[in-house]
């Protein structure tokens, strides 16, 4: 999946690879800026790690590259859709895989008090039906049941100390994003906030609250979100870092 700009040879040329960020609607996409002395045009692609490329002809410069990609973003944000409704087959789990929960990296164990069946993840312990077979469908089942039980208690309690119209949580399996809100007082939250940090979570929460005051991400509204959550650059930080989970 690409998108291509004709090379204008009056732009300054570009020296080496650069990593860059990109927000993209609701999100922010890992960008990187790489240049190719042999490429007539700069050119966007959506990479199947869900990270973005630009390829920087010869003479050309990171600076343009990054406004290409600005202004393709419509295309890049369509183009990531597509990509969640049809995802890759995500890497299996097995004993001794590390995975994130409640923002700490924890270590599958097998054979809990001598059960081939029983594994065990920082603080639970889930019962699968083949420990030799891929864990993931069990243990992330285990996941969004906590999620499931925990974050609508979140929601209500930080919509009683903001004063936030909520009327309904609803956990889903979202691909593309963390969270969303309706103007009914809707709020959705992915089920994979119970392997964010505690701030990660309630940061989400707290974002889509001030989409009750302001429908879109104008500089109202993340003045909105800074009031609710003053300490957000450090939530959108580790987002970033581990994007990748909502693959």
């Amino acid at each position: 999946m690409q998108f291509e700009l004709p090379f204008d040879s009056s732009q300054r040329r570009s020296s080496g690879p650069r990593e860059d960020w990109l927000r993209v609607g609701s999100r922010h996409v890992r960008l990187w800026l790489v240049p190719n002395r042999r490429a007539r045009r700069y050119v966007l692609r959506l990479r199947a790690d869900g990270t973005a490329r630009v390829t920087v002809p010869r003479g050309g410069s990171a600076a343009e590259a990054k406004r290409f990609a600005e202004k393709n973003t419509t295309w890049l944000e369509k183009q990531l859709l597509r990509q969640a409704n049809h995802p890759s087959t995500p890497m299996a789990w097995t004993a001794g895989s590390e995975i994130l929960f409640r923002g700490q990296c924890v270590r599958l164990e097998s054979g809990v008090n001598g059960e081939a069946s029983l594994i065990r993840f920082g603080s639970e312990a889930v019962r699968v039906k083949d420990p030799t077979a891929d864990l993931r469908p069990d243990i992330e089942r285990h996941l969004r049941r906590l999620a499931e039980g925990e974050l609508p208690e979140v929601v209500r309690r930080l919509a009683a100390l903001h004063q936030a119209p909520v009327r309904r949580v609803s956990v889903r399996n979202q691909r593309s994003r963390w969270g969303s809100c309706s103007r009914r007082g809707t709020i959705s939250l992915n089920w994979r906030l119970v392997q964010t940090p505690s701030f990660v979570r309630d940061y989400i929460v707290l974002h889509e609250f001030a989409h009750f005051q302001h429908m879109n991400h104008s500089r109202r509204f993340w003045r909105e979100v800074e009031r609710l959550c003053p300490d957000f650059l450090k939530a959108e930080h580790w987002l970033k870092r581990n994007h990748h989970l909502l693959r």
